[in-house]
């Protein structure tokens, strides 16, 4: 979940740097991951951390060896990554309407 988060995190300091800097025609030598590659590992992350989960209740529920406390901290870190890529999707849907509706 902490990868997940810090990727999340990296794709919103990315998306500030572009904003506050405007966007270059040049390529820099040492250019950081695309926006889209971060937002794509994250969102990868967020279903690894939801199939972990999964695969912990299904255990606990069969009786596979599964400790109810591993269960709850698996859905809650699922949990958790969710509701923190929900409010990345929600920020860049709001930014995006505020430049939608900017008039030049």
């Amino acid at each position: 979940m902490i990868a997940a988060m810090n990727a999340i995190a990296a794709a919103t300091n990315a998306a500030a740097g572009a904003v506050g800097k405007g966007i270059s025609t040049t390529p820099a030598a040492a250019s950081p991951a695309p926006f889209a590659d971060l937002l794509t590992d994250a969102v990868g992350q967020v279903n690894a951390l939801e199939s972990q989960a999964d695969g912990a209740v299904r255990g606990l529920m069969t009786g596979t060896g599964v400790d109810v406390h591993q269960a709850m901290i698996a859905t809650e870190k699922a949990g958790m990554a969710f509701e923190l890529a929900l409010a990345v999707r929600n920020k860049a849907v709001q930014a995006y309407e505020q430049v939608i509706g900017m008039q030049f």
